[in-house]
C-alpha cells in the first residue's frame, strides 16, 4: 500500500460516519481498517475468515448467539469464521479491524449497511 507512517488517532479524526470502515494500511493479504461505531450493527457471519476487533476507545459488545463479549480500550477479540455476531456500541467506540482484503463489513447478509471500502 504505502511505506508512509500512518497515525491511528489522526485517521479516526477524519471519520464522521459510523460503521464505515476505512483502510489504514495493508499487510500481506490483510487490511487494517479504522472505524467509528455507535448503535447496533446487523447480525452476520464471515463464512471464510476470522475477524479481529481491537478497541481503541469506548466499550464494544460483540453479541454472539450463546453469549456477549465485552471489550474495552486495548482489548482484542477474534470472531471465528462462520460464527454469527452483531457488534453493539451503546456509546461511541473507536476500533481497528484486521481482516483479509475484500472482506465485506456485513458479511453474508449484505443490505443497506454494506460499506464500500474507503481509503485515506
Amino acid at each position: 500500500m504505502t511505506d508512509d507512517v500512518r497515525n491511528v488517532s489522526d485517521a479516526l479524526d477524519l471519520i464522521s460516519d459510523y460503521w464505515q470502515p476505512r483502510r489504514l494500511t495493508s499487510v500481506n493479504d490483510y487490511d487494517v481498517k479504522v472505524v467509528k461505531l455507535q448503535g447496533e450493527f446487523v447480525w452476520h457471519t464471515h463464512p471464510d475468515t476470522d475477524e479481529l476487533f481491537m478497541v481503541r476507545t469506548g466499550q464494544l459488545t460483540i453479541q454472539l448467539r450463546d453469549r456477549d463479549v465485552h471489550l474495552g480500550p486495548d482489548d482484542v477479540f477474534v470472531v471465528p469464521a462462520g460464527v454469527e455476531h452483531c457488534p453493539r456500541a451503546d456509546q461511541e467506540v473507536f476500533a481497528l479491524l484486521f481482516e483479509p482484503k475484500g472482506t465485506v463489513n456485513t458479511g453474508d447478509v449484505g443490505g443497506d449497511r454494506t460499506a464500500a471500502l474507503q481509503e485515506f
